[in-house]
């Protein structure tokens, strides 16, 4: 039975198995594998555009984290099967974005986790800020469900 919805529409889903090398002494998934999985689903969403890791190396061009807000709700244990959705939130662009990631139980619906990334894209090379490239400015576009939903919780607060 599901219990929990998706926080915002059209999600883009990512499912991932918890494997026994995910599992830390305390015997659940290590806090530092949710990381893993959602870098993952970063990349699993950029192909689905037809783009590959090639042309952020040929661009010269990365998104870089500059900040994580990550909420860990409950555990999740070797053979838990995972849902990772992740929305492109906000965008200018030009040079930041945000993406937001929740992670659900397939067998409950239940949400275990969720994190707010916000991003700069930085030149390969030099580590410093850089515009984005056309395949990234492609790629970080907020759907409309997506900023209606977000336009609309922000009015009712």
């Amino acid at each position: 039975m599901r219990t929990d919805s998706w926080d915002l529409p059209e999600p883009f889903i990512h499912r991932v198995t918890a494997r026994a090398e995910h599992i830390d002494a305390f015997g659940h998934v290590n806090n530092a594998v949710y990381n893993t999985w959602l870098d993952e689903t970063a990349w699993a969403h950029w192909d689905s555009f037809g783009f590959d890791k090639e042309s952020c190396i040929a661009a010269r061009r990365g998104m870089a984290v500059m900040r994580a807000e990550t909420d860990y709700l409950a555990a999740s244990y070797a053979g838990d099967e995972l849902d990772v959705a992740v929305w492109i939130t906000t965008s200018d662009g030009r040079l930041r974005a945000e993406r937001r990631y929740q992670i659900r139980r397939v067998d409950t619906g239940q949400t275990i986790f969720r994190s707010h990334w916000k991003l700069v894209c930085i030149h390969l090379d030099t580590g410093r800020p850089a515009r984005m490239s056309a395949e990234l400015v492609a790629h970080y576009v907020v759907k409309d469900q997506v900023r209606a939903t977000l336009e609309d919780a922000a009015r009712a607060q």
